[in-house]
């Protein structure tokens, strides 16, 4: 029986740990939580009161999530910082308790400053949310002068468990994070791999669901390397060291890519169009009956499939004996044109893919887990040995490029207008809160300064305010219940606050309604504590909650408004000219111009694909009324990430030829993308209204245009091959483009009669 579920938990947790990339929703809530109970273990000892309790709960809470810096030096400075803060918040509310005006003004005053201070990057941002939220408990505690010096010993002890919980309890350290992250890369890669085997078998009834699991695991693969990204610096040793993980795991990301589309092809009785693997409601190809004829080509397919998802997963260490060896140089020989079996063209590219692939989980194992055993090696794996070491070479030698953001200045940078506006909505919050209630008018400038939090426009923020109110509905009604089952029973309430406060944390990235549904049913029991619940109460929340998201919509669209459509656009051309940058560098470098770094260049297209993604939310979102708008939206994103797809497989194609064997520069590439660079200079004069003449080139496909290879050289033994496809479904997706834009298409005569490439 143990044997029989030990698996079974190793699955669960591998699924678990997947879901959460690197634990670090886990980790937050467990550090709060934490930092929560020890301060109620702290001071329930010292016959603290129920609102100590209260108050000393919230300000661990604060002193916890607020920082978000890496280091844990940087940490404890802004943890220092965060308590004088603190202290000074709490002082201030006890003294102006009793100047209803002052008061407010000053509310007004720090609510500017916090938000102002978040362009002096993670350290203003903590101080300025720390700052809020224990005035906040000032208010929520009717804090008063007698009982000042009692909150401020809580806060000095929540503070000092919140640090204690970070540096002892649950210690995160930048290099612990980036080895969780890296193991949730490796479980995402094989849970994509085992997708894609998934699609391999699925029948005419399945086919649809399975690709659908194929993109979400891709788009799950990605978004792991993107967080993985973000902590290469802080988690590495040295630059060198971050560059070669940031290779391979690009690597690996393009290569699992690349084979799903290769297998969704060989499954088509036709070369399927690789935009199906993106777009959605894209119709699946048919059933191959070429490839189902050939059981055994299809069973030598899935046992590669699952050797390279179980050369995925395993960990370095339990490498012994042969086993391993034979599996990664039977993938890796795939690599030669020999060592292929006989089958179509489209299942010899499967397997291509697979060697592909194998290539790369090879260079993510020895980046992660360092040199290993090369006894057992064969002329294939040997070959790829070398290139991998010819690339650490370069990497290491190459120069880290220099960032130069330019930071706008006065009205319009984005922390003085989001300050301004957030001052005006709470203005407009204290207002119509002392007409709801004088005694819990925060609720309602709480609302709004959230709703203001991680939005950049007006529609953005309707659509979080419209969330936080549904949350609250719902969250409502839950508390009414506990209150009334939990009654007078102090430690269960406070154990179900703990609870509610971690499903708050663990869910805030997935659902910002199902975390605002936790927040309040955790109101709830906190107003049951202070001998203060009323159904009356959580009515009012509702109100409260309501009327704060109004003014901070008010605020939005009235006072130096960001409209949604112009930061769509605005984001939009980002994107494009990013996709322009990666591919004309790619190209360039492809038909022998100088090497430069084209990853970096990637990574900045996927970060600005994914700024317009969260931009769109309101485009898409079930209650636009718009259906058109909402389906070009996402018909635009889709066609988007196609084309980053193809534009980081170029990139990384690109960076293997200073030290590949087989892959060489093709001069005739550079004008084969000269009509995708213009197309992209098209769409992004007409996104930013610069020039609304421009047409949209198409002709003859770019494969057609490079068909004068020299006769009797190897069909994959040329970069032109590998990268004709990527151009060709580029240049397609590129012309896809100018149709929702409203560009025109011209089409030379001579292939008139052959209609538009898109």
């Amino acid at each position: 029986m143990r044997t029989a579920t030990r698996p079974g938990r190793t699955r669960i947790w591998d699924r678990f740990a997947a879901s959460d990339p690197g634990l670090l929703r886990l980790m937050a809530g467990l550090r709060t939580v934490g930092a929560i109970a020890l301060t109620l273990a702290v001071l329930a000892p010292l016959g603290a009161s129920k609102t100590h309790l209260v108050a000393g709960s919230i300000s661990a809470m604060a002193a916890t999530f607020a920082i978000k810096e890496k280091q844990q030096r940087q940490q404890a400075v802004t943890l220092a910082l965060g308590l004088v803060v603190a202290l000074a918040a709490m002082s201030l509310g006890a003294l102006l308790s009793t100047h209803v005006v002052a008061g407010d003004l000053f509310f007004l005053a720090l609510i500017f400053a916090a938000v102002y201070s978040r362009r002096f990057g993670d350290r203003g941002t903590a101080l300025g949310l720390i700052g809020f939220q224990v005035y906040f408990v000032s208010l929520f505690v009717r804090a008063g002068v007698p009982g000042l010096p009692g909150l401020c010993g809580t806060l000095v002890v929540a503070f000092v468990c919140s640090a204690l919980v970070r540096f002892v309890v649950v210690p995160e350290t930048p290099e612990r994070v980036l080895g969780r992250l890296r193991a949730a890369f490796r479980a995402r890669l094989a849970q994509l791999v085992s997708a894609q085997i998934e699609l391999l078998d699925a029948g005419p009834d399945r086919v649809e669901k399975a690709l659908e699991e194929v993109r979400r695991h891709t788009a799950r693969l990605h978004e792991s390397a993107m967080m993985i990204q973000g902590r290469l610096a802080e988690g590495t040793s040295d630059s060198a060291t971050a560059a070669l993980v940031q290779r391979r795991i690009a690597d690996a990301e393009i290569a699992a890519e690349r084979l799903g589309v290769l297998i969704l092809t060989a499954r088509s009785a036709e070369r399927a169009d690789t935009l199906t693997l993106h777009l959605p409601n894209a119709p699946v190809p048919a059933a191959s009956d070429r490839l189902r004829a050939q059981e055994d080509t299809t069973a030598t397919l899935r046992r590669d499939l699952e050797a390279l998802r179980l050369l995925v997963l395993r960990p370095v260490a339990e490498d012994r004996g042969t086993g391993v060896a034979h599996v990664r140089n039977r993938l890796l020989g795939y690599r030669d044109e020999e060592n292929l079996p006989r089958a179509s063209a489209a299942v010899q590219d499967v397997f291509r893919g697979i060697g592909e692939t194998g290539r790369s989980v090879l260079g993510l194992r020895l980046a992660l887990d360092g040199p290993q055993d090369e006894s057992d090696d064969t002329p294939s794996t040997t070959r790829s040995r070398e290139e991998l070491d010819a690339e650490d070479i370069a990497i290491a030698r190459a120069e880290e490029a220099e960032e130069d953001a330019h930071d706008p200045t006065g009205w319009k940078r984005p922390t003085t207008r989001t300050a301004v506006q957030v001052s005006v909505g709470s203005a407009l919050a204290i207002v119509g809160g002392e007409f709801l209630s004088s005694q819990r008018w925060y609720w309602a400038v709480l609302t709004c300064w959230v709703v203001f939090l991680n939005t950049a426009s007006t529609g953005e923020i309707l659509v979080k305010g419209y969330r936080r109110l549904l949350g609250t509905v719902l969250g409502v009604v839950a508390g009414a219940l506990l209150a009334s089952l939990v009654g007078s029973h102090t430690w269960t309430a406070f154990a179900l606050v703990l609870l509610f406060i971690f499903a708050m944390f663990f869910t805030a990235p997935l659902s910002y309604a199902l975390m605002s549904f936790f927040v309040t049913a955790m109101l709830g029991l906190l107003y049951t504590l202070l001998n203060t619940y009323s159904t009356g109460v959580l009515v009012l929340r509702i109100e409260e909650t309501a009327l704060g998201a109004t003014c901070g919509v008010i605020a939005a669209a009235l006072v130096l408004p960001v409209n949604t459509d112009r930061r769509t656009d605005e984001l939009l051309a980002t994107v494009l000219k990013r996709l322009g940058e990666v591919t004309g560098a790619a190209v360039d470098q492809l038909s022998g111009g100088p090497a430069i770094e084209l990853l970096d260049k990637a990574r900045e297209l996927d970060t600005a694909l994914d700024d317009l993604r969260s931009s769109t939310q309101p485009l898409t979102h079930p209650i636009t009324p718009l259906r058109a708008r909402r389906q070009t939206a996402r018909y635009l994103v889709a066609l988007l990430e196609t084309c980053a797809y193809h534009a980081r497989s170029l990139a990384a194609t690109a960076e293997l030829l200073p030290y590949s064997k087989t892959v060489a520069a093709d001069p005739r590439l550079k004008g084969a993308g000269r009509r995708i660079a213009h197309n992209i200079d098209v769409l992004v004069a007409r996104v930013e209204d610069d020039d609304t003449e421009g047409v949209a080139e198409t002709g003859p496909s770019l494969a057609s245009m490079l068909e004068t290879a020299r006769p009797g050289r190897p069909r994959h033994d040329r970069v032109t091959d590998r990268v004709l496809r990527h151009l060709q479904r580029l240049d397609e997706g590129v012309i896809g483009l100018a149709r929702p834009l409203g560009v025109p298409v011209s089409t030379p005569t001579d292939t008139a009669s052959r209609g538009p490439a898109a």
